[in-house]
Order: structure tokens, then sequence, then C-alpha cells
């Protein structure tokens, strides 16, 4: 296997995990609504943003999965999850909260690469160009 090909395999190895995570947690939120809600609300997050918060989990997860507008979806996906880090795990005094800081940066760290590595040629990011 050429090494284009092995890395090409890896991207979309690398954004199905990564989608996985995102797709479900927004198809969560639709059905957990009122809880989600109340949960933001609670941080101090006005419940307004859930639909935005929601949209961006399901279409960037899914656009990440499928190879599609794919650095406009890592990127999106890349501020959501700094935006959570910060927003709802940052809590010094609590060791469990702090280990989901780290992910949720970690997992930024992982998109940002995305951004700026694409998709890859197993995509239709790929196909689109027709290449």
């Amino acid at each position: 296997m050429r090494h284009s090909t092995l890395c090409d395999a890896a991207k979309l190895v690398g954004r199905v995990l990564m989608s996985l995570l995102f797709i479900s947690a927004g198809w969560n939120k639709i059905g957990g609504y009122e809880m989600t809600e109340a949960f933001m609300v609670s941080l101090g997050i006005p419940a307004l943003l859930l639909p935005l918060v929601i949209v961006i989990e399901l279409v960037g997860g899914i656009g990440v999965l499928l190879g599609i507008f794919t650095r406009i979806s890592a990127f999106l996906l890349f501020l959501f999850c700094l935006a959570a880090a910060f927003l709802v795990h940052l809590s010094p005094g609590d060791a469990a909260e702090m280990t989901s800081f780290m992910k949720n940066i970690t997992i930024a760290g992982g998109f940002l690469i995305l951004t700026c590595a694409g998709a890859g040629r197993f995509s239709l990011d790929h196909w689109m160009r027709g290449k």
C-alpha cells in the first residue's frame, strides 16, 4: 500500500471515529431537549443556543463522517470543542471535569489538524472535485 493511500485510509478511519461522538451527542440532545436546555441554563448558557449546538454537532459530525465540506465542519467542531471545554468543563477543583476539559482540548486539536489536512481521497470532497 502506497504511503498516500495509507494516509487517506487513516484519515477516513479518523473521520469516522471523531464524528461518531458528535452525531450521537447531537441526536441525544434532540431526544433530551428539555433536560439539556435546563443543564445549559444552569451553567449560565442561554437556552436559545441549544438548536445551534445540535446543528453544529449533527451537521458538523455528518460532514466530517462523509468528508463533505470537511474543513468547514472540522473548524466549527474545533471551535465547539474549545467552547465546551471552557464553558462546561473548566473546573480546576474537580478532577473528573478537568479530565473532560482536557479531552475536549485534545479533540479540538484533532479537528484543527483535520481542518488543515482535509478529508483525503476517501471523501465526498475529493469526489466532488472530480479527482
